[in-house]
C-alpha cells in the first residue's frame, strides 16, 4: 500500500466508531418520533391537535410565519430519513476492507465480525429512515391540512 492508501485506510477506521453512535442516534431519534407521532395520532383523533393554531396565534396570524413553522417542524424528520441510510453505508463500507483482508488471510472470525458489525448497521440505519419517513410523509399531510384549515379562516373573516 502506498503511503495514500494507507491514510485513506486508517482514516476511514477512526470513522467506525463515530458513525455507529451516529447510527444509534438516529435509531433512537426514529423511536421517539414514532412515539410523538402517535400521540400527535391520538390527540387529532380525540380533536384536540391544535398546535398549528397556537403557534398562529401568538404570532399575530402571519401565514408566512405559520409555512417556516412548519417547514421548522418537518426539517428533523427530513434529515434524518436523509441520512441514515447514508451512514448505513458508511458503516458497512468500513468493516468491510478489514473484513475482505481477513479473508485473504483465512481469519474467518475476523471475517465474521466485521460483516456483522457491517450488516448490524446498516439494518438499523434502514430500519431508523424507514420510520422516520413514515412519520415525515404522514406529518406533512397533516400539517399541510392543518395550514389549509387556517387559510380558509383567513379568507371567510376577509369575506
Amino acid at each position: 500500500m502506498n503511503l495514500i492508501e494507507s491514510l485513506l485506510h486508517q482514516l476511514s477506521g477512526w470513522f467506525l466508531a463515530p458513525v455507529l453512535v451516529l447510527i444509534l442516534a438516529m435509531f433512537l431519534y426514529a423511536c421517539y418520533a414514532l412515539g410523538a407521532f402517535a400521540v400527535e395520532a391520538l390527540q387529532r383523533r380525540l380533536g384536540r391537535s391544535h398546535a398549528m393554531e397556537r403557534h398562529w396565534q401568538r404570532h399575530d396570524g402571519a401565514l408566512e410565519d405559520l409555512e417556516l413553522w412548519t417547514l421548522k417542524q418537518l426539517e428533523p424528520l427530513r434529515i434524518g430519513s436523509r441520512t441514515a441510510p447514508m451512514l448505513g453505508l458508511v458503516a458497512t463500507m468500513i468493516p468491510m476492507g478489514p473484513a475482505l483482508a481477513g479473508l485473504s488471510d483465512g481469519r474467518m472470525e475476523e471475517v465474521a465480525r466485521h460483516v456483522g458489525i457491517a450488516f448490524a448497521a446498516v439494518i438499523v440505519s434502514l430500519l431508523a429512515a424507514s420510520v422516520i419517513y413514515t412519520v415525515l410523509v404522514v406529518r406533512r399531510r397533516w400539517l399541510l391540512q392543518d395550514l389549509r384549515k387556517i387559510e380558509l379562516a383567513i379568507a371567510a373573516r376577509r369575506a
